[in-house]
């Protein structure tokens, strides 16, 4: 069966955003519905995107005596760099570049068939895969056109065939996705500065699994994970540069030699997981696999645990006075990890383009865009804000982003404490916000304050601004309704037990 496979990117900034992340309960059930049938023998899941993996692993584990591998397609291959790409970006919020110029940079990033190349929640997701065990070692990173991921796919059909028959050591994914998958899955995250999304993401795939994760949980392994990959929007490389240093195979055996990634835990291939310290190669034989890089062949993009770019994982967690939330501060500069400045609220996105058109947020800001939680509208990323943040922070000032939404697995340089909860649809102390509070973002911390005497005001109102009607909002008002807290996972099917 297929499932409905949206691209975020395309949605940005537009009202089909509001149904991104309820696309991933959506994709669960259209999962459920295809295994439903009852006549399979094992599963292969054909996904790459944004909430397409999270949704095929939570629909999958409500079958969890099925074998079940997932096959990527592979990025595309490089384009102009992401450098180039944000600065026209950039320019276009500033009025310098057409809406032709950045049409034509866009096109010459995102060129080909496969995923983009940058280091966001698509690509996170192929680390992922690989890291709980359910892809055939290296096949993440293999472009789709290579012969070799013609290859990855073949071996993946048959490999799903033997599981299948192999009665004395069964896979199911049931009983490939234990705890202890689920703890690598997060130190995998940390150790390459994967998307914050996946704060979301995994959660709600674990207690599809009958297992409990935290925000906490990601707090404390990113006190002990280093960070080993600077990956854009981390660093300048793209996914196909990370490969060719070493990629995922590079960064599972330094991770298991470190004693931070389980190698015992179960996979659909080999033994365990320290049977995926390996890439594939295809030569006249046909496929087979050889040990992973033991070094670097490019250390600026990937380094060994022993010298990691940072000590930490990329991923933080806040606490304060009006909620907890998320912070990725693997691309944000050290001097910028604390920001305090007066904030400017508002309630949707497009009223913070028109305060940066006017240039009334050329100062000192904390941005601050609330009832966007689940609850609210959905969750939609604020990614499109990037390039206006960017630019007050290139003239010297001191910028911050505070939602209860989403931002992006692509946020980049600009520090934002994201999934603020509780959400201001809930209640949630970041509905009494007002213009001129003092904000401090402290990431080293892990604070999120305000001085503001919260408990003495009402939360202002109507908190939610959104329209429930067109484009479908109608059709999703029981997820809206429905949907959990976002450290359960933001969704109608977040915090359920599948298995």
């Amino acid at each position: 069966g297929g499932v409905p496979a949206m691209c975020d990117g395309v949605t940005q900034g537009r009202p089909g955003m509001e149904l991104s992340l309820m696309s991933r309960d959506v994709i669960a059930m259209s999962t459920a519905i295809g295994l439903s049938h009852g006549v399979y023998d094992a599963a292969l899941c054909l996904g790459v995107c944004d909430k397409i993996v999270p949704g095929l692993v939570i629909g999958a584990l409500a079958f969890g005596h099925l074998p079940t591998i997932f096959v990527p397609a592979g990025p595309m291959t490089s384009g102009i760099s992401n450098d180039q790409k944000a600065a026209v970006r950039k320019a276009f919020a500033r009025g310098e570049a057409s809406r032709a110029d950045l049409l034509t940079s866009e096109a010459a990033a995102y060129h080909g068939p496969g995923t983009c190349t940058f280091y966001g929640t698509a690509n996170s997701n192929q680390m992922l895969m690989e890291v709980m065990g359910l892809h055939l070692p290296g096949a993440a990173f293999i472009n789709p056109q290579d012969d070799l991921r013609h290859a990855l796919t073949v071996a993946a059909t048959h490999q799903a065939v033997a599981i299948a028959r192999r009665g004395s050591n069964p896979r199911p994914i049931g009983k490939v996705l234990d705890a202890r998958s689920f703890v690598n899955a997060i130190i995998g995250l940390h150790a390459t500065g994967g998307s914050t999304n996946h704060t979301l993401h995994l959660p709600a795939m674990a207690a599809a699994a009958g297992i409990s994760l935290t925000w906490q949980d990601f707090a404390d392994l990113s006190e002990i994970t280093p960070l080993l990959a600077r990956v854009y929007p981390n660093g300048k490389a793209d996914v196909n540069h990370f490969h060719a240093a070493g990629g995922i195979g590079f960064v599972i055996r330094e991770l298991i030699g470190a004693g931070l990634l389980d190698g015992s835990a179960s996979t659909v291939f080999g033994d365990s997981l320290s049977d995926h310290a390996a890439e594939p190669r295809l030569n006249k034989d046909g496929l087979h696999w050889q040990p992973a890089a033991i070094t670097s062949l490019d250390p600026d993009i990937l380094r060994p645990a022993s010298d990691p770019h940072a000590a930490n994982g990329g991923l933080r967690m806040l606490d304060g006075n009006f909620g907890k939330a998320v912070i990725k501060i693997s691309a944000v500069a050290e001097q910028r990890h604390r920001i305090s400045a007066p904030a400017a609220v508002f309630s949707d996105e497009a009223a913070v383009k028109a305060a940066y058109a006017d240039g009334k947020l050329d100062r000192d800001v904390v941005v601050v865009v609330r009832g966007q939680g689940p609850q609210a509208t959905g969750m939609p990323e604020l990614h499109s804000l990037t390039p206006m943040l960017s630019n007050l922070q290139d003239k010297g000032f001191a910028v911050a982003l505070v939602t209860d939404g989403r931002m992006s697995g692509a946020s980049g340089t600009v520090p934002a404490a994201i999934h603020v909860t509780p959400e201001a649809a809930a209640g949630g102390p970041i509905g009494k916000l007002q213009d001129g509070d003092v904000i401090t973002l402290d990431a080293a911390s892990g604070h999120l304050d305000t001085s503001a005497d919260l408990d003495s005001r009402a939360a202002a109102g109507p908190l939610n601004q959104a329209p429930q009607r067109g484009f479908a909002r109608p059709l999703f008002a029981a997820l809206r309704n429905g949907a959990a807290p976002a450290e359960s996972g933001g969704g109608l099917l977040a915090g359920k037990d599948m298995s």
